[in-house]
């Protein structure tokens, strides 16, 4: 019986544990057409994702309302990504000064506080999505909450969104040059998905070719 190749140290630890590389590996030794593919999908990523998509400013804020000029303004930072009973909840420090402007100062209230939103994982061919978003932390004041709930249950949920195939596809191409092998991703399809620890943990099913 032929053992199965080893895997070099430059591949082992990956962030994402992408358990396709030793399976292309084992491919590549012994001709064995193989389908099934596990990717772990980290809390930090998606807190990583969130941020370069909505926070990516110099001050690491979303304003919902106004901008850094603003004598009137709302904005939220300081993403913070947690896992509970089968969720990914989503919490953000909230500032903001509610009133007229008159001038340059903002005639009102100034309010600071936690919002959270949780929100369900759902998969479609390549992509992690998110879907049945609810708000479980607000501020207790109306109009304020009238400007926050669109934010937060749609723009956080959109912009959290994960193509698991193109994070497949950019650690086997930095792994390649390490490994010597050219390992390629033909085809992903996501066909299950659940939250196991601090990880969402999807199964799909997918092609590789290896030179």
């Amino acid at each position: 019986m032929r053992a199965p190749a080893q895997v070099p140290k430059s591949l082992r630890g990956p962030a994402l544990r992408v358990r396709i590389l030793i399976v292309g590996l084992i491919v590549a030794a012994s001709a064995v057409p193989c389908h099934a593919v596990q990717l772990k999908v980290s809390r930090e990523a998606f807190e990583r994702t969130l941020k370069q998509q909505l926070f990516s400013g110099p001050d690491g804020r979303y304003y919902v309302k106004g901008n850094a000029q603003s004598p009137c303004f709302t904005y939220a930072e300081n993403p913070k990504v947690t896992f509970v009973n089968g969720r990914i909840v989503v919490r953000t420090t909230t500032k903001a000064r509610i009133g007229k402007a008159v001038g340059n100062a903002c005639v009102g209230v100034t309010l600071s506080f936690a919002a959270e939103v949780s929100q369900a994982p759902q998969a479609s061919d390549e992509t992690i999505g998110f879907g049945d978003a609810r708000v479980e932390t607000i501020a207790d004041h109306k109009e304020l909450n009238f400007i926050l709930a669109p934010f937060l249950l749609r723009t956080i949920p959109s912009n959290m969104k994960v193509n698991a195939a193109d994070l497949l596809r950019k650690a086997l191409a930095n792994s390649s040059a390490a490994s010597g092998y050219t390992i390629a991703l033909e085809r992903f399809k996501i066909q299950s998905f659940q939250i196991v620890g601090d990880s969402l943990v999807v199964d799909a099913d997918g092609d590789f070719s290896v030179k």
